[in-house]
Formats: C-alpha cells, sequence, structure tokens
C-alpha cells in the first residue's frame, strides 16, 4: 500500500461506489497475458494462503496449544513480510495521469497516528474473535460462518455508501443469513463430546462478529490500502503483545511448547507458517486490490468458504452432516448471487464509459470542424 494521499486517487473504489471501481490498469487497453498470470497468481496466493492460515491455526489448538493471545499474534505479527511491497506497487500508482487539482491534502500526522492506531487496536478485537472461532468450532463451521462477511459488506456498503439493496445482492444476503442460522441450531449434534454448547455459542457470536468487523474495516480503509495494512497490523501486533502479558498467558507458554503434541520444533514451525500464510494471503488482496479492484479481492477471498470445509474433513476429520452441507450449498449459492450482481455492475459501467467516451468524441469532432 502506498502514501495515503497519492493512493486515494486511485481508490475511491472499494466500498465508495461500485460503479467507480474499476482495475487499476488502463481500462482502454486490452488486458495482456502477463496481467492475466498476475491476477491467477494473486488469486492462488489469497485462496491457498487464506485456507493454509485457518488450517494451521486449527492444527495449533489441535496438538496442544490454548494461548488465544498467541493465537492472535500471529494473525498480524508478519507483517514485515509486506514492506517490500511498499517500493512495488509506488511505481504504478506514481505513472498515474491526475490533474494536480486533484491531488488532496496529506493528514496532519497526529491524524494519521490517530486513525492507524483507531483501526489497528479494531484490527486486533477482529483477530481476537476469529482466535475464539476457530478454538471453540469445528474448523468446516467456522469457515462457513466467515462467508458471511459478503453479507455485512452489502449491509455497510448500504449503510456507508448508499448502495442500493438489488434483488440479487438481497438474495445473496438472506442466504448466507440462512445458511449462518442453520449452523446455530445444528450446535447439539456437532462437537458436542469436546466443547459445551456454551463454548460452541462464544466460537459462533465471535466468528459472526468478526466477519462483521473485518467487513466494516475494509469500508473504511481502502482509501489507502497498503498504509492500512501495514500500519495497523504493527499496532494489532502490539496489542497482541500487551494482551499476551496483561492476561498472564506468557507465563504458561513454556510449558505448553513442551507439551506440545508434536514436539517444541514443530510447535514453533506451526506459529511461524501460520504467520507466513497470513501474509501470502495479504500479499494476493493486495495485489488484486491494485489489478482489479478492492472488491473483487473481497469476493474472492470468500472462495475459501467451500474449500476448507472439504480440506477439514479430510485433515480433521470434520462431521460434514446434512445440515452443514446444506449450509454450504446456500452459501454457495449467495456467493454466486453476490458475484452475478456485481457482473451486472460492471457491465452497466462499461457501457456507461463506452457511451460518454463516444459523446466526447462527438463534442470533439464538431467543434474540430467549427
Amino acid at each position: 500500500m502506498e502514501e495515503a494521499q497519492t493512493f486515494e486517487l486511485q481508490t475511491r473504489v472499494v466500498g465508495q461506489n461500485q460503479d467507480e471501481d474499476i482495475p487499476f490498469t488502463n481500462q482502454s487497453q486490452p488486458k495482456h497475458y502477463k496481467w492475466w498470470i498476475r491476477v491467477i497468481s494473486y488469486i492462488l496466493f489469497l485462496i491457498s494462503g487464506q485456507s493454509a492460515a485457518i488450517l494451521l491455526g486449527r492444527l495449533y489448538f489441535d496438538k496442544g496449544g490454548n494461548s488465544k493471545w498467541m493465537a492472535t499474534f500471529v494473525q498480524s505479527a508478519g507483517f514485515p513480510i509486506l514492506l517490500p511491497f511498499l517500493f512495488y506497487f509506488s511505481p504504478f500508482v506514481k505513472s498515474v495521469p491526475v490533474s494536480v487539482t486533484s491531488v488532496p491534502r496529506r493528514p496532519k500526522i497526529s491524524t494519521l497516528v490517530f486513525l492507524y492506531s483507531a483501526f489497528g487496536l479494531l484490527l486486533t478485537g477482529d483477530n481476537l474473535m476469529y482466535s475464539y472461532g476457530l478454538l471453540y468450532l469445528p474448523v468446516s463451521t467456522y469457515s462457513l460462518l466467515c462467508a458471511t462477511q459478503l453479507a455485512f459488506n452489502a449491509v455497510f456498503s448500504f449503510f456507508l455508501n448508499s448502495q442500493k439493496f438489488s434483488p440479487f445482492i438481497l438474495n445473496s444476503v438472506i442466504l448466507l443469513t440462512i445458511s449462518a442460522s442453520l449452523l446455530a441450531v445444528n450446535s447439539d449434534s456437532e462437537n458436542a463430546s469436546t466443547v459445551s454448547k456454551g463454548k460452541y455459542v462464544i466460537g459462533f457470536l465471535c466468528t459472526v462478529g468478526a466477519s462483521a468487523t473485518y467487513s466494516l474495516y475494509l469500508s473504511l480503509t481502502f482509501s489507502a490500502v497498503l498504509d492500512m495494512q501495514i500500519y495497523p497490523s504493527f499496532v494489532a501486533t502490539c496489542g497482541c503483545v500487551v494482551g499476551l502479558f496483561a492476561s498472564g498467558e506468557w507465563r504458561s507458554l513454556s510449558k505448553e511448547m513442551k507439551e506440545y503434541k508434536e514436539g517444541k520444533v514443530s510447535y514453533m514451525m506451526t506459529l511461524i507458517f501460520t504467520a507466513v500464510t497470513w501474509q501470502v494471503a495479504s500479499i494476493g488482496l493486495l495485489g488484486l486490490i491494485f489489478e482489479v479492484s478492492s472488491l473483487f479481492s473481497n469476493v474472492i477471498s470468500t472462495l475459501t468458504s467451500p474449500v476448507v470445509p472439504i480440506l477439514a474433513v479430510i485433515f480433521f476429520h470434520d462431521k460434514m452432516d446434512g445440515i452443514k452441507a446444506m449450509a454450504m450449498l446456500l452459501a454457495i449459492w449467495g456467493f454466486l448471487s453476490y458475484i452475478y450482481q456485481q457482473y451486472l455492475d460492471d457491465s452497466k459501467s462499461k457501457v456507461k464509459k463506452k457511451m460518454k467516451a463516444n459523446s466526447n468524441e462527438a463534442s470533439l469532432g464538431l467543434t474540430g470542424q467549427v
């Protein structure tokens, strides 16, 4: 992510007006095969990184890990991996032709510090809720609940950006709500032997709350995407360290490492790879924002919802009963409905831009004749 003021020129984009949510690359030029390779690579980074991070997070708890703050810490602690991308993406932003008058004034340092701190603390709470969800829920259930992020994204777009609810968006919200409701009433039939119903409810509420919080975070921070990923992540990491010591969990980390079922080395590697895979997912997320749009990256990130439950059945032997299978199908249906509406919006936007370009050309032709 870049300088707040320069990136804001190209991203009024996400979350604000979907007609303006256009690819970062020049729309008037045909897509080069290298562009497609980059986009496909970023999609693979996002899906594989996010899926692996969720599975590794669950593995940590399954093999003897019990520190919620440590699980929260690794979700943001790998942010230094993103620092080189500040230099990689900067040339693209600087090459965008804009008028001098369109450059917004850079906010005061005190304002930026306040914003980064506030968003960092928000991210800390969000990651902590995700950790509780991973601890108390089966991975498949957790992943399906994370799909509600799309529904919350639509709701926040309605209230924050005055985006109307189309029939397909409304259908998506309803289907994802029903999917989450099915998982809520299914608490008695799954995981009853290992987790109490009360803890299941806590995990359920925390996961839904985390999805809502993250949707709000995305809606508010995409005017300076890279800055709003790195600096709040730094604050969130510091917040996790404070939480780790304030809660007293740091005292049990040594014992936790010794008693980890797979050994000390495996314990450290699990935490390290969890941190790395979250940042791999972030690289994919950021790459898609720069190459396509932030909305597209948000939608692609929910593709892990049907992928992770299948992997969870294979690696963690999660139960896939009829209710959960129905919830997964409804989530996929809601996802496709959301995607189709974005396709319609994008097509309408392209038609408008083409008509505007033709109108401008016609006006220039008449002026030349005069």
